[in-house]
């Protein structure tokens, strides 16, 4: 099987590793890849939004499966100019096409889905610019912190919360008026503050059966103690002590059950991953949002505790098949721990030279994935804000944790800045 992989970051590199694996594959290539994706696979310069170069490259070079890891090209409709092109007959898609990723797209689309599926969610609001006065009226009726967040794709950083008013005011000039997040921000979903702890559910679905990968947690945070602005995730955990029986009942019967045949009511047609992004109040799930693909830096735990062959995985959910599929867990946790350029997410350098790279690993220990990184004359450079993902795998927290930071330590390049705390909480709880 010839297979094309959309994307350039941790999770394309997770994704690449593990499909390279199987005995499925022929050929891998990865558009546009990174310095890693590299070594397992043929690196396609590409534009991820240019859908009719990529539709060339899929006919030239006999490609049986597309798989697209991140958000843009799946709100942006790559799946429907695949889906409906007779050119492409028999080619497997992996992803929603464009009306299923506006669960991601479009955060008031996700938050009305919700509502019309009984779908436990906090309450909420939607402003524009030509209502930003009764925005700042809404603020009075809600009980602080307040969560502001811009509409569509804004690389995860898009959520702003804050217990002052005046801050929160601010921020709505910030997005409606000031264009902080371009077209994203056009419009805000407000929301009541959620007390509680977050976790990730990943579930691969073809509209009718499903699969539910292990949970894993996540820090957006760019500062230790959850302090500082929101990234595209500083480190993750997997799996995460706190999904007990009950709140796993709780999220397949309330949730995930409900959203799939919501989507199925709607007429929807869905094809690939949902990630569901949940707070656990007392001991009940709320939905936080949803994506219509795997999470990164989630993916760098979750796919090395997937025992069973992902391609296959893939190859059933393409042919109908997936409620045959038989996913393996493996019982260990894996813990990352992402190394970011300095001043991420804010302003960072790129070109900066990474050494340690070529340190030899113990693969059942410990993998080095690539997000921010790019090769040139023999030399792997920072490409990026996120650079590195460092995975350690292990019996427990603690075991899986100093495995990652060993490979921290092994790992420099230039204002190298990343967080000692990943997992610490978790660890806590398991005391």
């Amino acid at each position: 099987m010839n297979v094309l992989l959309i994307g350039s970051g941790g999770r394309e590199h997770a994704i690449a590793w593990k499909i390279s694996q199987s005995s499925l594959l022929s050929n891998l290539y990865v558009a546009p890849g990174n310095a890693g994706t590299e070594t397992l696979a043929t690196n396609v310069d590409l534009d991820q939004m240019d859908f009719a170069s990529i539709g060339r490259f899929v006919r030239k070079h006999n490609i049986n499966m597309l798989i697209v890891g991140p958000e843009a090209p799946l709100v942006g409709g790559i799946i429907d100019f695949f889906q409906d092109s007779e050119k492409f007959e028999g080619l497997i898609t992996i992803g929603p096409r464009k009306a299923g990723a506006m669960l991601e797209g479009s955060k008031d689309f996700a938050k009305e889905f919700m509502l019309r599926h009984n779908i436990p969610t906090a309450d909420y609001a939607t402003f524009t610019s030509d209502n930003i006065k009764k925005a700042k009226e809404f603020l009075l009726e809600l009980t602080p912190p307040y969560v502001i967040k811009a509409d569509g794709l804004a690389a995860g950083k898009g959520v702003i919360i804050t217990s002052d008013r005046a801050e929160a005011e601010a921020t709505l000039d910030d997005i409606l008026i000031g264009n902080q997040f371009g077209e994203a921000g056009s419009r805000v979903v407000i929301e009541q503050f959620m007390e509680g702890i977050e976790v990730s559910y990943f579930v691969i679905t073809d509209g009718d059966a499903y699969r539910i990968l292990p949970s894993a947690k996540d820090y957006k945070r760019v500062g230790e103690g959850d302090t500082g602005p929101n990234t595209g995730g500083m480190g993750a955990v997997s799996p995460v002590p706190f999904v007990d029986a009950e709140f796993h009942t709780k999220t397949v019967n309330q949730i995930i059950i409900p959203t799939i045949k919501g989507l199925k009511e709607d007429k929807i047609p869905y094809n690939g991953f949902i990630f569901i992004g949940l707070m656990k109040v007392g001991s009940d799930p709320y939905v936080v949002e949803f994506n219509t693909r795997l999470g990164d830096p989630e993916t760098e735990v979750v796919l090395p505790r997937i025992k069973s062959d992902l391609l296959h995985m893939f190859d059933s959910l393409g042919s109908g098949m997936l409620s045959e599929y038989d996913l393996q867990i493996d019982d260990r946790v894996a813990t990352t721990v992402i190394l970011t350029s300095g001043g991420y997410p804010e302003s960072y350098d790129k070109g900066l030279i990474i050494d340690g790279l070529n340190n030899k690993l113990n693969p059942k220990e410990g993998i080095i994935f690539h997000a921010g990184t790019k090769a040139s004359r023999g030399k792997v450079h920072t490409n990026g804000g996120r650079v590195i993902a460092c995975t350690g795998l292990g019996a427990n927290i603690d075991r899986a944790l100093e495995r990652s930071y060993k490979i921290v330590d092994s790992i420099n390049f230039e204002k190298k800045q990343y967080r000692k705390d990943i997992g610490e909480d978790l660890r806590k709880s398991e005391e």
